[in-house]
């Protein structure tokens, strides 16, 4: 009988022992259930962040194909589209119309031109290049070709106009054009070409003013730049220009090529030598202190003047003009300065 109680403690604690065993696994499983229900949370979260990214960046690229995608054009929208490529071929044909009808003669907005007393179409303009220091030049000159006050009238009576041809000092209105302007006022044969700046780095684009200015002047059939520090025989040259009576598009000098100078320093430099090719040479052209042009070639550079190139020199320039036009090259020996023939029309 003593012994029951001892049984039943002993079952007692056994009980216990397995209850606490069994609670304690219950919360280690529930804890490792937790942690796994946190992996799988954060990894379901994750795919859901990267899916909204890239769901974002799909419609982005979506709307930008969109955008980029060429527009389905109804039949309005074509018929616009043609109408404003025929407008447009109409516009560059009205422009190469307008073009072709300004070289041809008929100039907009231009001076009024004047041709001799008698009403008669001019032989000829001769411009006679000079500068601010030239005025002893200008009179030596006077004295050989106008030796009378009535020269110029008599000159005009025979085709033929001459003025000396000049810019505009850089300082506009100092004392060099003051006294440029009282000179033509006295002696009334001065060309003064407003847009042009008369000094040395300018001299290849005086060609552009001169003939442009004087083609909007004067109605003649030729147009001839002369140097000044050259002798010119005059009567000689209008012989010259009635041989070569309605010639079109003449082109008159004494032409000649050569080497394009490509060393800076040294007389004739030429900067932009490099456009020359690689045999350096300089292509055909009117050379020296005389070239002349028919009306036609001087009304081309009146109305691309804005347009054309200069180079270094008047004459390679004013060549440059031709190479791309139907001119006729002449040749004339006689204005070659350095010409040692009974004939020839100028001296250096």
């Amino acid at each position: 009988m003593e012994s029951l109680p001892v049984t039943t403690m002993s079952s007692s604690k056994s009980e216990r022992r397995l209850k606490s065993k069994t609670v304690h696994n219950t919360s280690k499983s529930s804890l490792l259930m937790g942690f796994l229900s946190c992996l799988a949370w954060l990894y379901v979260a994750g795919r859901l962040w990267q899916d909204a990214e890239n769901r974002v960046l799909l419609a982005s690229l979506l709307k930008k194909n969109s955008v980029q995608r060429p527009k389905v054009l109804t039949m309005e929208d074509k018929l616009v589209v043609l109408g404003c490529k025929e407008l447009e071929k109409r516009i560059v044909e009205a422009e190469m119309e307008l073009t072709l009808a300004k070289s041809q003669g008929y100039l907009k907005n231009q001076l009024q031109q004047t041709g001799s007393s008698s009403g008669k179409k001019l032989l000829a303009v001769i411009g006679v290049y000079t500068g601010f220091g030239g005025r002893l030049r200008r009179n030596i000159i006077r004295g050989s070709w106008m030796s009378k006050a009535d020269v110029l009238s008599k000159l005009e009576e025979r085709g033929i106009i001459v003025r000396f041809v000049i810019g505009k000092s850089p300082n506009r209105g100092d004392s060099l054009d003051h006294n440029i302007d009282e000179e033509n006022r006295l002696k009334k044969d001065l060309l003064i070409l407003d847009n042009h700046e008369e000094a040395q780095e300018e001299l290849p684009k005086k060609a552009k003013f001169f003939f442009s200015t004087a083609v909007q002047m004067w109605d003649a059939e030729f147009f001839v730049k002369v140097d000044d520090n050259v002798d010119l025989d005059l009567d000689g040259l209008v012989e010259l220009l009635k041989s070569h009576h309605n010639k079109d598009s003449a082109y008159i000098g004494c032409m000649k090529s050569g080497d394009v100078v490509v060393e800076e320093g040294k007389p004739w430099y030429e900067p932009e030598w490099w456009k020359f090719g690689d045999q350096k040479s300089y292509f055909r052209h009117a050379s020296g202190s005389v070239v002349i042009l028919s009306k036609n070639l001087a009304q081309y550079i009146y109305t691309n003047s804005v347009s054309l190139k200069a180079y270094a020199h008047d004459d390679i320039s004013v060549g440059s003009w031709m190479m791309g036009l139907k001119a006729t090259y002449i040749d004339e020996t006689r204005l070659c300065c350095s010409y040692s023939g009974q004939d020839k029309v100028c001296s250096a």
